[in-house]
């Protein structure tokens, strides 16, 4: 059934509109599940959005468009040329200006009624409570474990509705959590976040450009249901989109008892540190550890080619990424593959590793080293270095 609007009518009930605001939303106001009342009410809502990224593109594009009176966007982050692909709410001309910026731009443009207060900041346990305080429903448009946990704990102790979406190569999720209305929150589906680095981002994985558009549109609508009171939410309800086969299944999430938030006997009952908790320390020792192995710059790598310097020079990436770019004189072994053809090698030669951005090839390298190859090096920052210091029209990606 139907949820009653999250809006108190009081909140609502004096809205006005001119003309030309009435002309702007008439496909909305002669929706008899709508109506004049309705888009009071969302003229009277806020909504956070954290992130203004993939996700974040359609949901601001669509709240700001249907009227929604207030919204705020978090995000650190500047616009890149790889975040065009998906993030349709900056353009060519936004790349290198702020994602928050560029976004309030766009959303003016779209519909100037609406209040935009933006937030160019790390969302986090320190400011959480005093950005979140002000709005009716937060939605979550990031794609890191810390800020998804902490959007959780954040509404389910502020009473907040969380309307949350995730999304990968071609799959995309969504649902809201709203423990307040009967729900379950995040805590129930995923009580612990997974080992860091073993769910690969967008970034280390790709993800289709349309889908964010989807899974973003699918929590903007989740979010004008519940302020218009209207339709049945996704409350104990996980959406899943598989846009290879164009296929929507749908999940029930029931509250677990044991939950340390939101069940009978909470645990967390405060805003903890989520670095901590998503085990990114750790992970920064281990990558730090791995930073340690013996490396050599691209400026070396490129006074050896020149030299004609006699090595062995491996390429440890996926064929799909040297379909891309690469050096010829580099033989591709992807790290899989590594052990299994270290016979390929000679532990008395010059081994030298490179990948994208190096954190691989450091993996790598301390491979060999731990199998007796200790004259290997590591190619620190990889292709990403090359590409800055050596051939600025070798590709990025």
């Amino acid at each position: 059934m139907p949820l009653p609007s999250i809006l108190d009518p009081s909140r609502y009930s004096k809205v006005e509109f001119s003309n030309d605001e009435i002309a702007r939303y008439s496909r909305h106001l002669i929706m008899p599940e709508v109506t004049l009342d309705g888009q009071k009410k969302l003229r009277a809502a806020s909504v956070l959005c954290i992130g203004a990224g993939g996700l974040g593109s359609p949901i601001l594009l669509y709240l700001a468009a249907a009227g929604i009176g207030r919204i705020g966007i978090v995000d650190s982050d500047v616009v890149d040329f790889s975040n065009l692909q998906r993030q349709v709410i900056h353009g060519t001309k936004d790349v290198g200006r702020s994602k928050c910026k560029s976004a309030r731009e766009r959303i003016r443009d779209i519909n100037p009624n609406v209040q935009v207060d933006i937030f160019e900041t790390l969302f986090t346990s320190e400011n959480a409570r005093k950005i979140g305080e002000p709005y009716d429903i937060i939605i979550d448009g990031t794609d890191n474990f810390q800020t998804r946990y902490l959007t959780n704990d954040l509404c389910f102790l502020t009473g907040k509705v969380n309307v949350y979406g995730s999304i990968f190569r071609f799959d995309g999720q969504c649902t809201v959590f709203a423990p307040r209305l009967g729900g379950p929150c995040y805590r129930c589906m995923f009580p612990e976040p997974p080992p860091p680095g073993e769910v690969p981002t967008c970034a280390e994985g790709g993800v289709l450009g349309v889908l964010p558009g989807i899974i973003g549109v699918m929590q903007a609508v989740e979010a004008v249901k519940l302020i218009c009171g209207i339709g049945e939410p996704l409350i104990g309800r996980l959406m899943n989109f598989d846009a290879l086969a164009m296929k929507f299944r749908e999940f029930k999430l029931r509250k677990d008892p044991r939950c340390p938030l939101c069940g009978p006997n909470p645990t967390i009952t405060d805003l903890i540190d989520y670095d901590q908790f998503c085990g990114l320390p750790q992970a920064r020792a281990k990558q730090e550890e791995e930073a340690r192995v013996p490396h050599i710059t691209v400026e070396d790598l490129k006074a050896r080619i020149d030299s004609g310097a006699k090595f062995r020079f491996i390429d440890v990436r996926e064929p799909y990424e040297r379909d891309i770019c690469g050096l010829s004189s580099a033989t591709l072994i992807p790290i899989a593959q590594l052990p299994a053809r270290m016979s390929e090698l000679d532990s008395a030669e010059d081994t030298i590793l490179i990948c994208k951005n190096g954190a691989r090839s450091a993996h790598a390298v301390k491979m060999l080293h731990e199998a007796g190859f200790t004259r290997a090096w590591n190619v620190e920052r990889g292709f990403e270095a090359w590409a800055e210091r050596i051939d600025t029209n070798f590709p990025k990606y």
